[in-house]
């Protein structure tokens, strides 16, 4: 049976929101490094926050930047508070999640990993 451990998103200062700075593909905000190797895996658990009052489109790339299949796009509703937008899905073997937003410095980015080893 794996070791559950909850462990800060990598992009995380001492745990706080990580501001979404860029607004395209070329200017991407590191938002979680997976674990190393494939004997582990990350459950990546995210909210995102809006602090504007217009809703602002979110952009996260899902360990391949270069894969259509792993870009999740969400609009996050202006002053609404936490919203999900990664629901435990799986990553592992130093894959990278970054974003971007429609909008720089509005979205803020909240969440943990489950790391299971």
């Amino acid at each position: 049976m794996g070791v559950y451990s909850k462990q800060l998103l990598s992009g995380s200062s001492n745990g706080l929101g990580i501001l979404i700075t860029g607004t395209a593909t070329t200017a991407l905000t590191t938002i979680h490094t997976a674990v190393t190797g494939t004997s582990g895996i990350d459950e990546a658990y995210a909210y995102a926050v809006n602090t504007t009052t217009t809703a602002v489109k979110l952009t996260v790339l899902y360990g391949d930047a270069g894969d259509a299949s792993q870009v999740i796009e969400q609009t996050i509703s202006g002053e609404n508070g936490l919203e999900l937008v990664l629901p435990g899905i799986p990553i592992q073997n130093a894959k990278i999640i970054k974003g971007f937003a429609g909008t720089a410095n509005v979205i803020a980015v909240h969440g943990w990993v489950n790391r299971v080893t």
